[in-house]
């Protein structure tokens, strides 16, 4: 009697009978090649033929344009930028503040009435594609300790479409001696 294994690429293998080490041998190799099969198909797979390339010249123009809008907005206090740097259709993902360039404009305008001192150093910056990312320490005055940010803006078209963040404050004590910048 021989015994007949499959693998999933169909391929055939037979072993004879009364021969369990060259059997055992042959159930072995027959699975090594299957799984190194299938090991170099994933491969392949994970990295696809078509990879486009980046466009780094225009990821840093990308950069620039939030890195500006930022300075203007959350240290000059200048809200005449958004309407022209944030998409009519603006997308915000903070749920404290409407999204819209208008009703933007109109959330900081109060905000910034309210904490005339407040401040925003960037201090990481970085973009991959149509997103710019921002790691920022912001203080509503010269005594805040703050919050540290990062910030994550979509560029669309040279203007400003989409935003997410993340606020942490900053503590009075960490359980290290690590910064949060």
């Amino acid at each position: 009697m021989l015994a007949i294994f499959y693998s999933t690429d169909f391929h055939m293998i037979i072993t004879p009978p009364k021969m369990p080490f060259l059997r055992r041998t042959l159930a072995a190799t027959a699975l090594l090649a299957m799984v190194a099969s299938h090991a170099v198909r994933a491969e392949d797979s994970a990295m696809p033929a078509n990879t486009p390339t980046r466009n780094v010249a225009q990821e840093e123009s990308n950069r620039a344009l939030v890195v500006r809008f930022y300075d203007t907005v959350f240290n000059q206090h200048d809200l005449s930028i958004a309407s022209t740097v944030l998409a009519p259709n603006y997308i915000q993902h903070n749920p404290h503040v409407p999204s819209g360039s208008a009703p933007f404009i109109s959330f900081f305008t109060e905000r910034f009435k309210a904490n005339p001192e407040a401040h925003s150093t960037i201090v990481h910056s970085a973009a991959d594609g149509d997103l710019v990312f921002l790691h920022v320490h912001s203080t509503s005055n010269p005594q805040d300790r703050g919050n540290a940010i990062v910030d994550i803006f979509r560029v669309d078209h040279g203007t400003i479409a989409e935003h997410w963040d993340v606020i942490q404050p900053v503590p009075e004590h960490a359980a290290n001696d690590n910064t949060m910048f």
